[in-house]
């Protein structure tokens, strides 16, 4: 039996807080860690003058830890360490920092648990002994900036992360293996929106991984054989994978987003969970019929709900299970027969306020007695090009995209009666 579960463990997406114990008065920052202070912010600079560094004044570092924004300080071995390091404000109206991550200057904050770089336009390379150098990292956050180069293989040395935020940058090469099986309590890998190739690495049978995000690469190949039972969140929207997708998700997944790809082959029944609220398939190859029936587990969806299946080979009739999505595309596929009676008094109720059936065969939209005069507020229904001439509030919510026919030519849906195929 397929179950969905909610999964009641704190989660956080990035950065996690850490309990610090207050220094004295009279206790100062090490020599070594104030060093390397100084040599980042000589490899760094404000973009904007006036910015995040102008509190880092080393005339007078006596109080480093409570006066350098972006610092955080701890007792470690009776010696007053940086364990925490935010560079840049985070601000939205703030250019955030360029130049380069000092290397030797990293290299030295040995207590480090938490290495965060704001947005910006900091360039270069990650530092390649990172992982080497800094064991007890828990978060690493790079985001946003114009990192280039490939990932560090040193990062699987970190067993204590939490926490891998690469995305948006330069970044190229492939994605460390290591990445997927080397990292106990790794939780959150974004390496989104950078030019990564290669194939997914897979992922050990123990992983615990909540949120994965590599959407917008190079990625090909297929898929790893299973993904974590774990995983909440899952986008690789936007690469070059391709052939089938058999693994049966996780049972705690709430987000899933294969659009963009080359995947092909059938919908199966294991992607079609409750829990997932959020489910992207679009724009790929996938075929056939979907499934007539789902597991008695299937409690259907709900509120926000969106599923977005357009611009595939899917064939058949249009199930009934998918009436309580709130967000339905089923757009530009092969669809054939009457639309179910559900969706129509779903979408008259307001309880469907999406619902795309554009670009099919569909021979027929059966509304009842008191409908078709007009949509509730907010809902949006299109029907154009299918085998029938749709009714009119059919039609004046539909895109731009969907063209200006309003319905099929008689020979492509005399075609599909006799049961051959159209592009």
């Amino acid at each position: 039996m397929l179950h969905c579960h909610i999964f009641r463990q704190p989660f956080t997406l990035f950065l996690t807080l850490i309990l610090t114990i207050s220094p004295t008065a009279q206790q100062q920052l090490t020599t070594t860690d104030l060093n390397a202070l100084h040599q980042l912010m000589y490899s760094l600079t404000d973009v904007k003058t006036g910015g995040f560094f102008s509190t880092w004044d080393f005339s007078s570092p006596e109080n480093a830890c409570s006066s350098f924004a972006g610092v955080t300080c701890a007792v470690v071995n009776n010696n007053l360490r940086v364990v925490s390091l935010y560079l840049g404000t985070g601000l939205s109206d703030s250019p955030g920092l360029a130049g380069t991550i000092s290397d030797t200057g990293l290299y030295e904050l040995t207590e480090l648990t938490q290495l965060v770089l704001f947005p910006g336009i900091v360039t270069g390379f990650i530092p390649s002994e990172i992982g080497h150098r800094l064991k007890n990292l828990r978060v690493i956050s790079l985001t946003n900036n114009r990192l280039t180069g490939a990932i560090p293989e040193s990062i699987s040395e970190l067993q204590n992360l939490h926490t891998l935020d690469l995305s948006h940058n330069k970044l190229t090469g492939k994605i460390p293996t290591t990445l997927t099986s080397a990292l106990p309590e790794l939780r959150v890998l974004v390496l989104s929106d950078n030019e990564l190739t290669g194939e997914i690495p897979e992922f050990s049978d123990d992983s615990e991984l909540m949120h994965l995000d590599l959407r917008n690469n190079m990625l090909t190949g297929t898929l790893p054989e299973k993904i974590p039972a774990t995983l909440r969140y899952l986008s690789l929207s936007s690469n070059g994978l391709w052939g089938p997708v058999n693994w049966m998700t996780s049972a705690y997944l709430v987000y899933l987003d294969l659009s963009m790809n080359k995947f092909s082959g059938p919908i199966k029944d294991t992607l079609l969970r409750s829990c997932t609220s959020s489910m992207y398939l679009q724009r790929n190859n996938f075929s056939g019929e979907l499934p007539l029936q789902l597991p008695l587990s299937f409690s259907g969806y709900g509120a926000g709900s969106t599923v977005d299946l357009s611009h595939n080979y899917l064939t058949g009739n249009i199930p009934n299970y998918l009436n309580s999505v709130e967000t339905l595309f089923l757009n530009n596929n092969h669809f054939i027969g009457k639309v179910p009676e559900s969706y129509v008094s779903n979408v008259f109720d307001g309880m469907m306020r999406t619902l795309y059936l554009q670009h099919n065969y569909l021979t027929a939209f059966p509304m009842g007695d008191g409908e078709g005069t007009a949509l509730p507020d907010g809902v949006a229904l299109c029907l154009s090009y299918n085998c029938m001439v749709p009714p009119a509030v059919g039609l004046t919510a539909c895109p731009v995209s969907a063209g200006g026919p309003v319905t099929r030519p008689l020979r492509q849906c005399d075609l599909f009666k006799s049961g051959d195929t159209i592009g």
